[in-house]
């Protein structure tokens, strides 16, 4: 395995802050491998915007890394440091990174997957709806439409979710700029045929991040005729990452949620054409 940190402002210079963590595995063979190459994952912790969590990070990685991806982790900035849409711009250089590197990283440049947590899960929604819209706002061309999306427990829309995210993504605009940007960050309102298919989860018992954000984003994808899919495992807190008694202290009720580690691995294997 090769684990190192890019520090991307150092890759794309209109950046202010970003760095992706690699986590990587070596070439499974002894000779003959020069082009073997597997699907990739980026994971986006959550944090609410106002941090970015530790145990949304390397233990997805981790897990993902174990069933055949190369997995890397985003660390992005958060307020009051920085607001929308530097948070955008990080994910977007990320995906762009790992398609133009994907020779080294040994990734199929296809098959770019990322999976975000909570505040994370809007982060990548929000690229999932905006990709074909970046370069133009940042103004520098960035290849980073991802293949699929894996969303945990998302915060999708202001109306019923978390307004802490909000806050602290908002930072420092007027009222009047917050509701035109709440057009495109309210995802679930933002979803068009661009937008790419996505794996979403949530639990019923969710007292932080309302479980309808996941199904407002399940309905818009519908809408669109975007393949998703969707569960709501019946118990289990906010924040469970892998939902895995290792990063939890809870007990049997996590059997079920644990499940989407493997259900999400699933569906993104629907669109690659390297095999587990």
């Amino acid at each position: 395995m090769r684990a190192y940190t890019i520090d991307l402002t150092k890759e794309y210079s209109f950046l202010q802050a970003g760095k992706l963590q690699c986590i990587l595995g070596d070439c499974p063979w002894d000779t003959g491998t020069e082009n073997w190459r597997r699907p990739a994952l980026i994971v986006v912790p959550g944090g609410g915007y106002g941090m970015v969590s530790k145990r949304e990070g390397e233990p997805i990685a981790h897990a993902f890394l174990a069933k055949g991806f190369q997995t890397f982790i985003l660390w992005y900035s958060v307020a009051p440091d920085a607001v929308y849409p530097d948070q955008l711009f990080q994910l977007s250089a990320a995906v762009d990174y790992v398609k133009k590197n994907a020779a080294e990283l040994h990734v199929n440049p296809d098959e770019i997957f990322v999976v975000g947590f909570s505040a994370g899960g809007h982060l990548t929604g929000n690229l999932a709806v905006e990709h074909q819209n970046v370069s133009t706002k940042a103004g520098v061309s960035l290849d980073c439409k991802p293949t699929a999306v894996g969303l945990a427990y998302p915060v999708i829309s202001n109306e019923h979710g978390h307004m802490d995210s909000y806050n602290n993504l908002l930072m420092g605009y007027t009222e009047e700029a917050k509701t035109e940007l709440l057009k495109t960050l309210n995802l679930d309102l933002a979803v068009s045929k661009e937008t790419p298919p996505a794996f979403i989860w949530t639990t019923a018992a969710d007292d932080m991040v309302p479980n309808d954000n996941a199904l407002r984003y399940a309905l818009a994808l519908s809408r669109q005729e975007i393949e998703y899919e969707l569960h709501v495992y019946p118990r289990g807190v906010h924040g469970l990452s892998t939902a895995s008694l290792e990063i939890n202290t809870e007990g049997p009720e996590l059997q079920k949620a644990k499940k989407w580690v493997d259900d999400c691995a699933e569906f993104f294997r629907l669109y690659t054409i390297e095999k587990a």
